[in-house]
């Protein structure tokens, strides 16, 4: 993920705001789960997880026992959850993709797609760029609530959608909604993390209400350890623009509303650096639970997509 320095195109979420109705023990609690598949996805033996190489196959492997464990539902053309797909890299090289794609049926028609990119950098000059933060945190964050929903079942059916290739121009993306395995036009919203686990300011943000204001209401958490602040999300007011710095451009593309979590850039950001041992791990715990609430909001949302048609304000 390429992210510009300064965003206040985003609301912010801040971890660091005082705590009522929720005890301080809870607010403090470590996700264990959570931080385990962080740790092993972002470790050495998976050789940075760049597109093409065994490191990616590793992580494929371990994304999808985890939607097989949860009981994911895999598509009739995604044999086993893949979704195959090439593109050209930059010289003209010809690069097979696989995207990770499950899904847990709601009792309505309408789509959510979760999504967050399972690829990062590899090794570059002897050196293991393991992607913890960029982006195995946000990996880790959808099997989350892929746990949840397996266990609470959605008003909306849900597509959870581990993409590969986003550091390659978003092409795990690009494929899917170039060849969705539902109608593209049942799918009303793109919740997509990238980065959500490293911030020594405590900020998560969110992406997205500008185009589509209509989301606002849904990042309304009732979480007291996430302060939620409305700030600038205006590009015409010089402020740094998110909607193409992740997957979530590509559904923009199609005219999807979307919703895009992640943090500032920092120091590891797209350096060997970027390990378990520096993710911010209480920010990381209580931003994934944010991110969870906002898909529960949203996934209350009887009639969502003809709500967000009827609703929506699209500002150019």
């Amino acid at each position: 993920m390429k992210i510009l320095y300064i965003l206040p195109l985003a609301m912010m979420l801040s971890c660091c705001s005082s705590v009522k109705n929720q005890t301080a023990a809870d607010s403090r609690k470590l996700d264990t789960q959570l931080l385990k598949d962080v740790e092993v996805l972002s470790s050495d033996a998976y050789q940075g997880r760049k597109t093409g190489t065994k490191g990616t196959e590793m992580a494929r492997a371990y994304i999808i026992d985890r939607f097989q464990k949860l009981g994911l539902k895999s598509y009739p053309q995604n044999v086993n959850y893949a979704q195959e797909f090439t593109f050209n890299a930059r010289g003209g090289a010809k690069v097979n993709g696989t995207n990770v794609i499950g899904y847990i049926p709601g009792k309505g028609t309408n789509i959510i797609v979760v999504s967050a990119h399972y690829d990062h950098l590899g090794v570059v000059k002897d050196e293991v760029f393991n992607g913890a933060d960029d982006n195995a945190s946000g990996t880790a964050g959808l099997l989350k609530i892929a746990a949840y929903f397996a266990k609470n079942k959605p008003n909306n059916t849900i597509i959870f959608a581990s993409f590969d290739a986003e550091e390659m121009g978003l092409q795990g993306a690009k494929a899917f909604v170039a060849n969705p395995p539902v109608p593209i036009n049942t799918i009303a919203v793109n919740l997509n993390m990238d980065m959500i686990s490293h911030s020594d300011k405590c900020e998560l943000y969110v992406c997205g209400t500008f185009k589509y204001p209509a989301l606002k209401k849904y990042v309304d958490t009732s979480r007291k350890d996430i302060k939620v602040i409305l700030g600038h999300d205006d590009p015409k007011l010089g402020h740094d623009d998110w909607t193409n710095q992740s997957d979530q451009g590509a559904f923009n593309a199609k005219n999807i509303p979307f919703l895009y979590f992640g943090v500032e850039d920092h120091k590891d950001y797209h350096k060997a650096t970027d390990e378990y041992q520096t993710i911010t791990k209480q920010f990381y715990s209580n931003a994934a639970n944010a991110v969870l609430e906002v898909v529960k909001n949203v996934d209350k949302q009887t009639g969502l997509q003809q709500s967000l048609k009827d609703k929506m304000i699209m500002k150019n």
